[in-house]
């Protein structure tokens, strides 16, 4: 079966999940890390499954790789 969309891939599911998580975790930490550590944390975790979007729905071999590797 071949998915026609990048929500429908376990991987993308997994890392949108492991994204709210960050996300939750992330809001308990002090007012003062909010420009430094947990905008670095969220940041990080939000480009995984942006990475693997973007890269499934590229068509050459090479861009796909790329963005994967990236992810």
């Amino acid at each position: 079966m071949v998915a026609k969309s990048f929500k429908e891939v376990e991987i993308w599911k997994k890392s949108h999940a492991w994204v709210l998580k960050v996300y939750r975790l992330t809001e308990n930490f002090p007012k003062h890390e909010l420009f430094g550590l947990t905008s670095q944390l969220r940041r990080a975790a939000v480009s995984v499954p942006a990475n693997f979007a973007e890269g499934f729905k590229k068509t050459g071999k090479a861009d796909k790789l790329r963005f994967y590797n990236i992810a």
